[in-house]
């Protein structure tokens, strides 16, 4: 028998290529097939069995507050995301992160707006500052601190270095002030029970204040002096790594000295350019999506790979070791942050390696002769662009 027709408007899951596949009349979601063509439609070279590699932050649940709001993904999530977890949250003018700490710890990229941070290390030394777009922050495990919105608000990520993380179950003071009893808040700070009348009796972890003064006007003096490392890093302001597809900036603890436990890159990939074919032998790879849209298709080994689609506001991960890459498949420039779980970052480029191994042993492998290996780079290029060498538009992408 044959199927009845579907408007040609709405995408099918048919390979044009070799026509695998067939009309899809049931019950759909069209929008969530167009936001992931490459799952929808696999392209020929996907095969195997790969866990699911990206969460939305469109789909996570929102925690509003007076003074703003947080959503976060997590291994509950992403359970492929063992080793790091993230948060979205947006600050009013004068909204208050309460003061808190974690035992995990905190990377930081402001994405929109300005914000005033405070600390206090473990030796009295404290730390004040404003941070504005493309700036990070960095407190380590167990460091005390505060974030408040400025006169304009702002909006930031959040990366943990544990993937069971949950930013609504941290230590915070308004926390530990209501299950303290009253006598023992009396002895500890020498005032009377009744100056904890007022006390907050849960935790706040967001609420609305005034818009802060000035930072000069805030500054505390500490008798052991400030802290020996800045726990911010102007990450705009660093000179980028620039490639004919794009550019790259770096950020660990060979320049930025506190963060310890999170490294991190900024990816520009122009339209019609990609992050080359790749994998990062130190752990895996968390991704947040900042503008633009792509797909990334991770190699698992075995026979396996697979293709997902990528827009703002998503999150990508790779596991360790895994090879991949990503395709701008937009008309505007693709920006991503990849962050690891790790001091260094480090990556191993599949051109640089065979580029830098034996001629003749990378073409017996691969059954290929002068014209690719006469092509290799022994520089690493992280996003590349060939001038007559583009990838074609894709599987996912059905014509009309």
């Amino acid at each position: 028998m044959l199927q009845p027709s579907a408007p040609a408007s709405i995408p099918q899951p048919i390979r044009s290529s070799d026509g695998a596949g067939g009309i899809d009349l049931g019950p759909r979601d069209i929008m969530r097939d167009r936001e992931n063509p490459d799952m929808f439609v696999p392209p020929a070279t996907d095969a195997g069995l790969v866990p699911n590699l990206k969460f939305s932050f469109s789909d996570a649940h929102m925690q509003l507050n007076q003074g703003g709001w947080s959503r976060e993904v997590t291994r509950r999530e992403l359970p492929i995301a063992t080793t790091m977890a993230g948060v979205n949250m947006s600050l009013t003018p004068g909204g208050v992160r309460e003061l808190h700490w974690h035992q995990q710890a905190e990377w930081s990229y402001m994405l929109v707006g300005h914000a005033r941070i405070t600390a206090v290390d473990q030796n009295g030394r404290n730390f004040i500052a404003d941070v504005g777009p493309g700036d990070l922050w960095y407190f380590p495990p167990g460091i005390p601190h505060s974030i408040q919105g400025l006169a304009d608000g702002c909006e930031f990520l959040l990366v943990f270095d544990d993937g069971g993380f949950s930013d609504l179950n941290t230590l915070s003071i308004s926390d530990w002030f209501a299950h303290t009893p009253p006598d023992v808040l009396s002895a500890n700070f020498g005032v009377p029970e009744s100056a904890f009348r007022t006390i907050p009796p849960e935790q706040v972890y967001i609420f609305q204040d005034a818009v802060p003064g000035s930072l000069e006007s805030q500054r505390i003096e500490s008798p052991y002096g400030a802290v020996p490392q800045s726990f911010t890093h102007k990450l705009l302001a660093q000179p980028p790594l620039v490639t004919p597809g794009g550019s790259v900036r770096i950020v660990d603890s060979t320049n930025f000295p506190v963060s310890k436990t999170v490294a991190a890159a900024l990816v520009e990939i122009k339209p019609g350019a990609m992050r080359e074919m790749h994998w990062h032998p130190n752990n895996d790879e968390w991704q947040y999506y900042l503008t633009g849209q792509g797909r990334m298709t991770v190699f698992a080994g075995n026979g396996a790979a697979r293709t997902f689609d990528y827009r703002a506001g998503d999150v990508g991960y790779v596991p360790f070791a895994f090879g991949h890459y990503i395709q701008n498949t937009g008309t505007q420039t693709l920006w991503f942050l990849e962050m690891f779980k790790s001091d260094r970052f480090q990556d191993v480029s599949l051109n640089q390696w065979m580029a830098l191994t034996p001629i003749q042993l990378v073409q017996d492998n691969l059954h290929v002769g002068a014209e690719l290996t006469d092509a290799l780079r022994k520089e690493k290029w992280p996003v590349v662009s060939y001038p007559g060498f583009t990838y074609k538009s894709g599987e996912g992408f059905l014509p009309k």
